[in-house]
């Protein structure tokens, strides 16, 4: 089995980007299976789960620039 093993500066780098995409969801407007759905898989493939939330999750409120 591959295992990737993200740390020092980039590991921290993945975990603010994945707090910022829970706290986004969690404040979002989509049902709570929904939000249940996003934030579990940002948890298991943190990396990964990012990037597809980043271009496939809910758009409300998301945005540094708004």
């Amino acid at each position: 089995m591959l295992e990737l093993h993200i740390g020092g500066p980039i590991g921290l780098l993945v975990l603010v980007f994945d707090v910022y995409a829970i706290m986004q969801i969690a404040r979002s407007r989509a049902t709570g299976i929904v939000r249940a759905f996003w934030i579990t898989l940002i948890l298991v493939i943190p990396l990964l789960g990012f990037i597809i939330w980043l271009f496939l999750g809910p758009r409300e409120g998301r945005g540094i620039f708004r």
